[in-house]
């Protein structure tokens, strides 16, 4: 495995997450964002997920808490977003339909 990046994508600023793909594994992070994910804050990394509604109860369930969302992110294809706050502090994102 390599964590060298296979494709990075560099934005104009008007992309709300920027991705970076390593060995086939995609990884996606939040722009900076003082209302949401105010500086200082953590970084919140995102998990794809088939059904975020039902991931998002699992993990109420398991002990995390809501952060944001879910939000339709708005791309015309019905994908929604999530946070939550593990039982730890850690705000981790869901992304899927």
């Amino acid at each position: 495995m390599s964590w060298r990046p296979t494709s990075i994508s560099i934005s104009d600023g008007s992309a709300v997450y920027a991705w970076l793909e390593v060995a086939g594994v995609e990884f996606g992070f939040h722009m900076l964002d003082e209302k949401n994910n105010p500086r200082g804050g953590s970084p919140v990394p995102y998990w794809a997920v088939d059904d975020v509604d039902a991931v998002r109860q699992h993990l109420l369930d398991a002990g995390c808490a809501h952060h944001r969302g879910p939000l339709v992110v708005g791309d015309g294809t019905g994908r929604k977003i999530a946070q939550l706050t593990d039982p730890f502090g850690n705000v981790i994102g869901i992304d899927g339909f």
